[in-house]
């Protein structure tokens, strides 16, 4: 698959890996900001892709310059081919401090399990050659200890599940309407009360978004789509808004 190139300057660089997943996987995205040379790959993936993710970041950039490595959360397509990553790359790791124990299940070798950086609830600020990234809450969107990344160079917001779409053949959403019908099943189904997206949008309003790029499906690029995500989304009913009758027994 071709790569994607979302911004580019001097020093900056932020890529879209398109999605290596085949058969009955659910697609997935992987993406990498560089900077200055070194580099951060967010959501890397599972066993499958390994191969061909890191040879397509190996034409970007040494591997050796690999700086960290974001898990959002700990679902198989985000972490199950860690242990890959930190055996071929210097990189550190970081996931939410919930999923530290568990993300051991997936095999990652004691040699290289100090690696593994757990970031508190609150989130941090990640530097990487001199820019900072925000690490910012996410958590129930939708797991318990999950967090997106923003880069204030880009104005791209890596947003992982939220945003996500599955079984459309384009990369960038044009019509933002005509989207609705591929992303409205996922976020009602997935995600577990509509008070945590109210929670996001008032945050998501404070930082000056041009993509947000979710880790499934297309992304949303330009303001005014920007816009358009946060205010559906704020308004959108999930999880045991919907499903109260479901708690019966059959």
């Amino acid at each position: 698959m071709a790569q994607v190139v979302l911004f580019e300057n001097e020093e900056h660089k932020n890529i879209l890996l398109e999605d290596h997943t085949e058969g009955e996987m659910v697609p997935a995205n992987q993406h990498l900001i560089i900077h200055k040379g070194r580099g951060m790959l967010l959501d890397p993936g599972g066993h499958k892709i390994h191969s061909q993710v890191f040879s397509e970041l190996s034409v970007l950039m040494p591997p050796g310059n690999l700086k960290y490595l974001f898990f959002s959360h700990q679902d198989p397509d985000i972490v199950a081919a860690a242990n890959f990553w930190f055996m071929m790359t210097p990189a550190d790791g970081l996931i939410s401090e919930l999923w530290l124990r568990f993300v051991a299940h997936f095999g990652i070798d004691k040699m290289v399990f100090h690696r593994i950086r757990t970031i508190p609830d609150e989130g941090l600020l990640l530097e990487l050659e001199g820019v900072h990234l925000s690490v910012i809450p996410a958590h129930f969107l939708h797991s318990a200890g999950n967090f997106q990344v923003y880069d204030p160079v880009s104005k791209i917001l890596y947003s992982g599940d939220l945003g996500a779409s599955i079984g459309v053949d384009y990369r960038i959403v044009g019509d933002f309407e005509s989207h609705i019908e591929a992303i409205q099943g996922f976020h009602q189904r997935y995600m577990p009360t509509a008070k945590v997206y109210r929670l996001w949008a008032k945050m998501a309003r404070t930082l000056d978004i041009e993509t947000i790029a979710p880790q499934h499906g297309a992304i949303f690029q330009g303001k005014e789509n920007v816009k358009k995500f946060i205010d559906w989304i704020e308004n959108q009913p999930c999880g045991l808004d919907l499903m109260e009758d479901i708690y019966a027994l059959p």
